[in-house]
C-alpha cells in the first residue's frame, strides 16, 4: 500500500471514433439538403442553388471517401478529428455565405462542431475550433450574399440587429462550449478514476487469490512428491554405506521430505478451516494497515475500545487498501503524530484517523471524494506530501463498496490537522467477503 500502485497505471487516451463524425456529417448533409429544397423548390426563393448543393455534395463525398479509406471503428487522433471538425465549420460557413450570412436562422449551427469538440477533444482543440467559428461568424456578419427572399422584395437586416446576432452567437458559443467541456471532462475523469479503482482492487484480489493457488499447488504436487520420496526410500537399501550413490539417494530422500513439510505448511496456511487466518479482529486489522508506515519519522498510535465483543471481520482487500491509503496520506502530512482509533458498540464500528498536519483546504472541502481533486496543500516540513486526489477517490470507492461511510473534516481548535472517520454497520463489517468480487461483477455488468 505504500508503493502507490496507481502511479504506474496508464489509461488509454480518449479519442473520437471515425464513425461518430461520419454519422453526424451525414445528418448535416440530410438536413442541409432538405433545407435547400424547401427554400428553393418549395418556397421558390432564389438562391445560388448550384454552388450550395455542390458544397453539400462535397461533404457527402468526404464521408464516402472516409468510409472507404478507413474502417468505421478507427479511433481518430485529436489532430485528425480537429481537422474534420474544422472542415465542418468552414463548410457551414460557406453555405451561410451563400444564403444570407448571420441573417440566416441556421447560423447557430456553426456551434455544432465546437460542441462535438468540447465533448470529445481536449481544451486546446476546442479553443482553436471556437476561434475558427468566431472568425467565420465575424466575416459572415459583413460579407455574404442576400438572404433568400421572394422576388421583388428586398429584406435587409439593420446593422444593430446584425451586431446583436453576432454577440448572441459568440456568447452562446463560449457558454455552451465551456459547459459541454466541463461536463464531458468530469465524466472522463470519473471513468478514468473508476478504471484505476478496478485495477487497484484487481491487484489486491490477485494477491488474495495466491492463498488459493498455494492450496492447489500443494494438492497437485503432493502425489508426485510422495512417489519420489517412496522410490528414494526403497533405493536407500540397494547401496552399501561406502557407495557414494547411496549418499545421493539419501540426499534426494531428505529433500523430498523437506518439500513435503513445506507443502503441508502451505496447505495448513491456506485451509479454509483455519479461521484465525481467514478472519481478523479490528485491532489486528489496524496493525496490518499501520505496520507498513512505521519508521517514516511520524509516530503512529492505535487504540480500540467499545461496548461488547470486538468486531471480527474477514480479510477484505478493499478495506485494507482503502484504510492503508488514508493512513499513508495522514503520515505524509503529519508533523509528528498520527492517531488511529477504533470504537464500536452492538450495532456500529467506527475507525478514526487523525494527524497533526495542516488539515484539508477549506475552499475545497465540499469537493472531497471527486477524482483528481487535491484536497490538502503540502505540509510545510513534509518531503513526501502529495495530494489526496485520485487516492482519496479510490479509497472512498473501495470502502463504500463494503458498506462504509466516509467523512472528512478538520479537527476543531485548538487542535490542528485532518480527521477522517470511516464507519460501518457492524453486521456489514463482520459479514464482508474476503474480496469484493460481487461489487466488481456488478460494476462490469453495468458497463
Amino acid at each position: 500500500m505504500a508503493d502507490h500502485p496507481t502511479s504506474n497505471i496508464t489509461l488509454p487516451q480518449r479519442r473520437l471514433k471515425l464513425d461518430t463524425l461520419v454519422r453526424l456529417r451525414w445528418l448535416a448533409v440530410v438536413g442541409q439538403t432538405a433545407s435547400l429544397l424547401v427554400v428553393h423548390v418549395g418556397l421558390g426563393y432564389p438562391l445560388p442553388a448550384g454552388a450550395a448543393f455542390a458544397m453539400v455534395a462535397l461533404s457527402a463525398w468526404l464521408n464516402i471517401f472516409l468510409k472507404i479509406r478507413w474502417p468505421s471503428a478507427k479511433r481518430l487522433s485529436e489532430r485528425a478529428a480537429g481537422l474534420q471538425l474544422s472542415y465542418d465549420i468552414l463548410q457551414m460557413s460557406g453555405l451561410l455565405f451563400l444564403t444570407g450570412g448571420l441573417g440566416n436562422p441556421f447560423a447557430f449551427l456553426l456551434m455544432a462542431p465546437v460542441m462535438v469538440s468540447a465533448a470529445g477533444l481536449s481544451a486546446r482543440y476546442t479553443i482553436l475550433l471556437g476561434v475558427l467559428a468566431t472568425l467565420s461568424a465575424t466575416i459572415l456578419a459583413f460579407f455574404h450574399l442576400p438572404l433568400p427572399w421572394p422576388v421583388g422584395d428586398d429584406f435587409t437586416l439593420p446593422v444593430v440587429y446584425s451586431v446583436g446576432i453576432w454577440i448572441a452567437l459568440v456568447s452562446t458559443l463560449g457558454f455552451m462550449a465551456i459547459y459541454a467541456f466541463r461536463v464531458a471532462e468530469e465524466a472522463r475523469q470519473l471513468a478514468d478514476a473508476l478504471a484505476a479503482t478496478e485495477l487497484v482492487l484487481a491487484r489486491e484480489q490477485h494477491l488474495n487469490a495466491l492463498d488459493g493457488l498455494a492450496t492447489a499447488a500443494a494438492h497437485e504436487l503432493g502425489t508426485p512428491l510422495a512417489t519420489i520420496y517412496l522410490v528414494a526410500k526403497e533405493l536407500t537399501d540397494e547401496f552399501d554405506t561406502s557407495d557414494h550413490r547411496g549418499e545421493d539417494v539419501a540426499l534426494i530422500r531428505s529433500q523430498a521430505e523437506r518439500c513435503r513439510e513445506i507443502l503441508q505448511k502451505l496447505t495448513s496456511l491456506s485451509s479454509e478451516e483455519d479461521q484465525t487466518y481467514q478472519r481478523m479482529p479490528v485491532s489486528q486489522l489496524l496493525e496490518d494497515v499501520i505496520d507498513p508506515h512505521r519508521g517514516m519519522g511520524v509516530a503512529i498510535h492505535s487504540t480500540g475500545e467499545g461496548q461488547g465483543k470486538e468486531p471480527v471481520g474477514t480479510r477484505n482487500a478493499a478495506i485494507r487498501y482503502g484504510l492503508g491509503n488514508l493512513v499513508e496520506n495522514a503520515v505524509d502530512f503529519a508533523k509528528d503524530r498520527v492517531d488511529v482509533s477504533a470504537t464500536w458498540d452492538e450495532t456500529n464500528l467506527s475507525i478514526s484517523i487523525r494527524d497533526d498536519g495542516p488539515g484539508f483546504s477549506v475552499d475545497i472541502l465540499g469537493k472531497i471524494g471527486d477524482p483528481y481533486v487535491s484536497v490538502r496543500g503540502r505540509a510545510p516540513d513534509s518531503e513526501t506530501g502529495g495530494g489526496l486526489g485520485l487516492g482519496i477517490f479510490i479509497a472512498k470507492t473501495l470502502l463504500e463498496r463494503t458498506g462504509a461511510k466516509l467523512s472528512l473534516e478538520n479537527q476543531a481548535p485548538p487542535n490542528s490537522g485532518a480527521h477522517i472517520r470511516v464507519s460501518w454497520p457492524r453486521q456489514a463489517f463482520e459479514g464482508t467477503d474476503g474480496v469484493d468480487e460481487t461489487s466488481i461483477s456488478s460494476h462490469n455488468d453495468r458497463k
